[in-house]
């Protein structure tokens, strides 16, 4: 299965909540942290409140998701714009993420991870381009494509 994403998606108050649902889709290995096990709560007051991390599925392919500053609130599904951090430019809004498998077998079991409590932008099933195809901005927001390689 090959899956493909953009490096980093922005949460506000929901990295936490964000990558343990990806950790259930994707299983694998969830590291999460706040600021405070850094040490700094003193330099920013809700450090224990700012959550960052990463899902490491068990085939290498990484989801890395933090909480940037506002209210409570999904990624944005939406062209995505940028900013620099230390040199590190860093998505403010999710690419489309894509999930492609070599058969339906092997996709479908991630595209019903994804699409509990998704809006469904384009149902999961046959597509003249491919034996399957599907399009849903999930629980947070993020948009994802879950499709098979034509074989």
């Amino acid at each position: 299965m090959s899956l493909t994403a953009s490096t980093h998606l922005n949460f506000t108050g929901q990295a936490r909540a964000a990558l343990e649902f990806y950790a259930s889709v994707f299983g694998g290995q969830a590291t999460i942290v706040t600021y405070a096990d850094f040490g700094m709560p003193a330099e920013l007051p809700d450090a224990g409140k700012v959550v960052f991390g990463q899902v490491t599925a068990d085939n290498g392919f990484r989801v890395l998701a933090y909480d940037v500053p506002g209210t409570d609130g999904p990624a944005t599904p939406a062209a995505p714009t940028t900013r620099r951090e230390n040199g590190t430019t860093i998505t403010k809004e999710p690419f489309f993420l894509s999930v492609r498998g070599s058969s339906v077998d092997e996709v479908a079991p991630l595209w019903k991870g994804l699409a509990e409590g998704a809006t469904v932008i384009e149902e999961f099933g046959p597509a003249p381009w491919a034996p399957a195809f599907g399009m849903l901005a999930d629980r947070f927001g993020v948009t994802w494509i879950v499709d098979v390689a034509q074989g």
